[in-house]
């Protein structure tokens, strides 16, 4: 990925962050890293932990946006979330939600329930 993608995903990510928050989610961790992969957003709402995905429509083009979270980019979003439940326990009691945020150059769409661990 070249340095300006990079600046762009991180743009991306900070502006979904306060979209997210906006809506009352609490964010608990960013860029979350393990042995299984990375998680960009990591947030709470009530009793829900949120695992978010963020892609950004200036790195991906509208035509690729379906194929920015895939049934393979899934299972290891989901693998991760596991990984992160294992090391902090005391979210491992609440209800699992993944959703992803697609970021363009005017709009922030948050997706909620974006997909399942039945992938």
């Amino acid at each position: 990925m070249s340095l300006h993608n990079k600046k762009l995903g991180k743009d991306g990510e900070e502006r979904a962050v306060i979209a997210l928050e906006s809506a009352g989610l609490e964010i608990i961790a960013k860029n979350y890293r393990s042995k299984t992969g990375e998680i960009d957003i990591i947030a709470l709402e009530s009793e829900t932990i949120v695992f978010v995905e963020v892609k950004n429509w200036s790195v991906f083009g509208m035509e690729d946006l379906r194929y920015g979270v895939d049934i393979k980019k899934q299972r290891k979003i989901i693998k991760t979330a596991k990984f992160f439940l294992l090391e902090n326990r005391k979210y491992s009691n609440m209800i699992i939600r993944f959703d992803v945020v697609f970021v363009s150059n005017n709009s922030v769409n948050h997706l909620a329930s974006a997909f399942t661990e039945c992938v």
